[in-house]
């Protein structure tokens, strides 16, 4: 918006030199701070300085990595509380998940109005980067008059009349009827993040700036990026000029940024039949049922069966049949030789499974793996089963069938293309620093 641009032509003259000292706000999960991470690698590669604004769980996963971190959120966050948290989130699904994730936000967001303002100017900041989730940085920027950028990490929370909340499990369909189903879907996650918003609002009035009339205006009004291809987006009609779809913001090397070192796999163990992946990742990792089921389901098949229980401080129990259990496994590596993952729907193993080829059998638990979900049924390269309605013999029915129909691996294949395609770091590295 013109209101929008006139905010940031202060910071965004500030952008003339050819390096920069770029300052990251993000959440502190795994699955945000790798993106970000393997972004800032590619910026200092280029040059610049790049500051990794965290609270100290984040702090502590960045060690060792060569960048300036800059610990806040000490009284609101310290060690292990974020861990805490997310051990909780771990044990829960659907609304309750999305309840426990807005008052989770509304801690950080306070946090972030109280401190950062302080950091970023300390740390002689020129250009926030600021993760979607976080919409405190883009209102800190607006505070300094320092021009920012957009990332979405996870699911796009632009949203559009045809284009169903991304929460929600459901496809894009033609028809008025569409339209009512989706902004009811809205509306429903406007009253369960309300209280987020709310305060949002209060604190930009604390800050003389003019509260927001619409979400999308706490989006850069610069450069907007996604972390996904296009193809695996559902179709969309009202993408602002400056958006762009960069693909999986993966470090180069094909390695995770905070798995710095192996971790400690017996390859030796596996004995060349197909092999199958399961995780759920690093957060919703706190349900044994899931896993148990999981097992019994893949015992018997003419498969492999490696499954990663998200956490290295973890003991692996015992599951049926004979899977192969580790605490955490090197999740790139054992992606590229399956035949098939197994997930929770995170969008990291999403992209890593689709940037290897390989397809997706989801199991959605909450927040926006449903959505996640949905888009790999909309592409064609993976099935859905909601956690509601699992079993040993629904699970094991769709393994079978995605072993056995082609069609699922050619899909995945197609968006590996779309991948490599968008770009990545290197795409989102030029058009960060194109933007003036």
């Amino acid at each position: 918006t013109a209101a929008a641009s006139k905010r940031c032509t202060l910071g965004c003259n500030r952008l003339g030199s050819m390096t920069n000292r770029y300052g990251i706000v993000t959440p502190p999960a795994i699955g945000h701070l790798n993106p970000m991470v393997a972004l800032a690698l590619e910026l200092r590669r280029r040059g610049h300085e790049v500051v990794l604004f965290t609270v100290a769980d984040g702090a502590r996963k960045l060690t060792g990595l060569p960048l300036e971190v800059v610990t806040i959120g000490a009284d609101a966050f310290p060690p292990g509380a974020v861990d805490e948290a997310y051990a909780t989130l771990g044990r829960l699904s659907g609304r309750k998940g999305l309840r426990f994730s807005v008052h989770y936000f509304r801690r950080e967001l306070a946090m972030l109005h109280e401190e950062l303002p302080d950091a970023v100017r300390g740390a002689g900041v020129t250009v926030l980067l600021v993760d979607q989730l976080s919409p405190a940085g883009s209102t800190v920027a607006e505070v300094l008059g320092l021009p920012f950028v957009t990332i979405a990490n996870a699911l796009l929370v632009n949203r559009e009349p045809g284009v169903p909340p991304y929460f929600t499990g459901w496809f894009p369909r033609n028809g008025l009827w569409a339209r009512w189903r989706n902004q009811l879907g809205n509306a429903l996650l406007d009253r369960l993040s309300a209280p987020l918003w709310r305060d949002l609002q209060n604190q930009r009035r604390r800050f003389g700036l003019k509260p927001f009339r619409q979400k999308i205006e706490a989006l850069s009004p610069l450069l907007q990026l996604a972390q996904l291809p296009a193809a695996f987006d559902f179709p969309r009609q009202r993408l602002a000029p400056h958006f762009h779809y960069v693909g999986r913001l993966a470090d180069p090397s094909g390695q995770e940024p905070l798995l710095r070192q192996s971790v400690a796999f017996p390859w030796e163990r596996l004995d060349g039949r197909p092999l199958l992946y399961a995780s759920l990742g690093t957060l919703q990792n706190g349900r044994p049922e899931l896993f148990e089921l999981i097992a019994e389901a893949c015992a018997g098949l003419p498969a492999q069966l490696v499954m990663s229980m998200g956490n290295p401080a973890s003991v692996p129990p015992a599951l049926p049949g004979d899977p192969l259990v580790v605490a955490y496994a090197p999740h790139q590596q054992l992606i590229e030789r399956s035949a098939l993952v197994i997930s929770h729907a995170g969008l990291n193993t999403t992209l890593t499974a689709l940037g290897s080829g390989v397809p997706v059998l989801a199991i959605p638990i909450t927040n926006e793996q449903p959505g996640i979900a949905a888009r790999l049924a909309f592409c064609g390269a993976g099935r859905v089963i909601p956690v509601q309605k699992l079993s040993v013999a629904s699970l094991r029915g769709l393994v079978v069938e995605m072993l056995s129909d082609s069609r699922y691996k050619n899909q995945a294949q197609y968006l590996q293309s779309q991948c490599q395609a968008a770009g990545g770091v290197v795409k989102a590295a030029d058009l960060i620093e194109g933007i003036s």
